[in-house]
């Protein structure tokens, strides 16, 4: 159950689609007040019952996002789809608004580069970081992976043969193979923090950081 949200917990997701839609309904199941705004009634009509408040209107309307009062807010996702032209103009226009934190959609990396031209302050490009995701996950040696930054990512990942028995000092992941491994799970135990003396055993899984090559290397070992 989504817990009450605080007042400022207050968020415009503008676009309904694939991508919006879904992002709508986890905010609001994390607990924010989400308001959903499409230029078409249908995803609108389709999120009424789940959105704490939705509307039909043109996005690029300046006029018609003061009515709504997502000029008052701190935070806006534009999650236009297909039509690029209208991402960059509300994104444009919610920087006019004075908007403070701008989240964009873009289907593109030109289309990425524009939106921050334009202001929005952290753009995703979901089909292609899916797609390196997947790319990470499917020699099934990884089985979690997120990317903070082109050169730092975390790996979930069981402990490779070649490291068990060893403790985390003996093995100088960092300087042989350039990971950091942050946290250690024994097998029905929880995650905890990893110490130099920390010894690795069959089964346990890891949580190892460092560049993307590094850690796909080391999670790849035989």
């Amino acid at each position: 159950m989504a817990r009450k949200p605080a007042t400022h917990e207050r968020i415009a997701v503008l676009g309904l689609g694939r991508f919006g839609g879904s992002l709508a309904l986890e905010l609001t199941f994390q607990g924010w007040e989400v308001i959903g705004i499409d230029a078409d009634p249908r995803p609108v009509q389709a999120h009424a019952d789940a959105l704490a408040h939705t509307a039909v209107a043109d996005t690029t309307d300046e006029e018609a996002l003061r009515q709504l009062g997502v000029h008052e807010l701190t935070n806006v996702v534009v999650g236009i789809g297909t039509d690029i032209q209208a991402s960059i103009m509300t994104a444009s226009l919610l920087t006019d608004l004075g908007v403070p934190h701008i989240l964009a959609k873009a289907l593109s990396p030109q289309h990425a580069t524009i939106l921050r031209r334009v202001g929005a302050h952290h753009v995703v490009l979901p089909e292609q970081e899916m797609g390196e995701r997947m790319a990470h996950l499917v020699t099934g040696q990884i089985l979690n992976f997120i990317q903070f930054d082109e050169d730092y990512v975390l790996a979930k990942t069981v402990a490779p043969e070649a490291v068990i028995g060893r403790t985390l000092a003996d093995m100088e992941l960092r300087n042989i193979y350039g990971v950091t491994v942050m946290s250690i799970k024994r097998p029905g135990e929880r995650f905890t923090h990893t110490t130099a003396a920390t010894t690795v055993y069959g089964g346990d899984m890891l949580i190892v950081a460092g560049d993307p090559r590094s850690v796909q290397t080391f999670c790849t070992l035989p």
